[in-house]
């Protein structure tokens, strides 16, 4: 079975609205999976169960049904009839709140990534600072090029989802230490011409499994039980800002999120910690009991 329409569909996911190779992979994903439940079922209803016996997660359900509703909804406007839009909808799913990255955590993966070869080991330093500094994406950090780094000014041009350029300024210790890595250290991890700022061990730019597998090795080094993800650093960076007294509007701009709704989740996550805070610090909390009338 073929869905109509297929190649125009991700033609305008790629060429019009401007999605990442990730994400028009991931919707290729979607829908081959809703294609080969469809060679012998026709309800729609069994679907659910067919994800499920995919042992697909609840979170990983929705995004299944999302695509295949972008899709559907995009067939109608080329003037087919979808009745599947009305029977698809996204499963109930329990929003959990991020689970970030402390200061002292990340003093301990600076510390780990420490190595002999004192050039790799401030090109392991500079990507956790980039990281925990930018609350960027791998997939941003790894698309930076020597020429998005403004030192007089202290930015960096970061390209997001959809191709959306956003300028983020640096600290002022994010910006000594980029400096001194491109001026001593870059080119002697170079093997050929590339415009990457940062550089694997081959010689080029890192890819998405490199900076994976350069997180793992330095968690377990630091003593973690599981590898430190990426996008912990994201939500550290963000967290910290906020509960230092940045605004949202800030942050939604520092981290290029689409939706001021995004970024107020992190709200959540400082209101649990200032509830620790006061629940361990507070004097009341001292109190052996409270006299009941």
């Amino acid at each position: 079975m073929e869905l109509p329409l297929w190649i125009d569909f991700f033609d305008e996911l790629q060429n019009v609205r401007g999605r990442s190779q990730n994400t028009v992979m991931a919707y290729r994903r979607d829908l081959e999976l809703y294609i080969e439940y469809s060679k012998n079922n026709k309800q729609i209803a069994g679907f659910y169960e067919y994800m499920k016996k995919h042992k697909l997660s609840t979170r990983s359900q929705a995004r299944v049904i999302s695509s295949l509703r972008t899709y559907f909804k995009f067939c109608e406007t080329r003037g087919m009839t979808c009745p599947e839009l009305r029977d698809l909808r996204p499963p109930k799913v329990k929003v959990g709140l991020p689970k970030v990255l402390t200061p002292q955590e990340f003093q301990q993966l600076y510390d780990a990534a420490e190595v002999n070869d004192p050039v790799k080991t401030l090109r392991n330093q500079l990507t956790l600072l980039f990281l925990y500094g930018l609350g960027c994406r791998v997939s941003e950090l790894i698309s930076l090029n020597v020429i998005d780094f403004n030192a007089t000014d202290r930015w960096v041009k970061v390209v997001g989802k959809g191709s959306k350029e956003r300028l983020v300024p640096l600290t002022e210790k994010l910006a000594e230490a980029l400096t001194h890595y491109l001026k001593e250290c870059r080119p002697k991890l170079m093997k050929e011409n590339t415009p990457a700022i940062l550089i694997n061990d081959r010689g080029n730019r890192p890819s998405r499994v490199d900076v994976w597998r350069w997180l793992a090795a330095w968690s377990a080094r630091a003593g973690f039980p599981e590898p430190v993800s990426p996008h912990r650093f994201r939500h550290g960076c963000a967290t910290a800002l906020l509960e230092s007294g940045a605004d949202l509007r800030s942050i939604q701009m520092l981290l290029g999120h689409a939706s001021i709704q995004t970024t107020q989740i992190y709200t959540s996550v400082t209101t649990n910690t200032m509830m620790r805070a006061v629940e361990e610090h507070h004097p009341l909390s001292q109190l052996k009991e409270v006299s009941e009338v």
